[in-house]
């Protein structure tokens, strides 16, 4: 089966077993059974077999899975090659604190460029990186060859952004903005909604005490 084929709700799994599988490399294992996996990635071994079973990975009955040799396979089917160019757009308070962000490099990516659109902050230094231009935006992902982008910019201007990007030859967007972007068919965009996360847990929490108390 190739990638392409690899169900949505399977492929959100995958970053989940990676992860696992790089802790458990540095702790030192060899294999991990289906069990296993599935504790540290927080799922069922049922899932991860059949979600395994789609990259052509059964691993061995009584053994498990070969830790190293699963995730470089993961890792290739993700698309992360050592040090992935991403550009972050965007350097108010969260674009700050995500250039900064060790996990971009843990997880096989590196912030190529941070751009902004505000003359103030153009040509500072933020996490090593100088502070480029909105209208440098082609060049830079010419010159770095990024193809994948962090949004941070406000919701009133994250469309048009977006826009720039997609024409710059941008074709995945990780987005902060509240709002969705209409981008073409051949652009991914993920949405990443702090404040939607919240209200979902506040919900299940009230849900919860809303639960009649069991029976003594």
């Amino acid at each position: 089966m190739g990638e392409a084929s690899i169900p949505d709700a399977t492929a959100a799994r995958l970053p989940r077993y990676l992860q696992a599988l790089r802790r458990a490399a540095q702790a030192g294992a060899i294999t991990l059974s289906s069990e296993q996996l599935a504790r540290a990635s927080g799922t069922t071994s049922a899932k991860v077999r059949k979600d395994l079973s789609c990259l052509g990975s059964h691993g061995t009955r009584g053994v498990g899975y070969p830790v190293t040799a699963l995730a470089d396979e993961l890792a290739r089917v993700l698309g992360l090659i050592e040090g992935r160019p991403v550009v972050l757009v965007g350097a108010g308070n969260l674009g700050r604190a995500l250039a900064a962000y060790g996990g971009f490099e843990r997880g096989g990516f590196r912030v190529a460029a941070v751009i902004d659109a505000d003359a103030q902050i153009v040509g500072r230094t933020i996490a090593g990186h100088r502070v480029r231009a909105a209208e440098d935006l082609p060049a830079v992902l010419m010159g770095t060859g990024a193809t994948l982008a962090v949004l941070t910019v406000p919701d009133a201007s994250a469309q048009a952004v977006a826009d720039t990007l997609v024409a710059a030859g941008v074709t995945a967007i990780l987005s902060f903005a509240s709002l969705y972007l209409d981008v073409p068919e051949h652009v991914r965009v993920r949405r990443v909604d702090l404040a939607t996360e919240l209200q979902l847990l506040s919900f299940y929490e009230q849900a919860d005490e809303d639960l009649p108390a069991a029976a003594g």
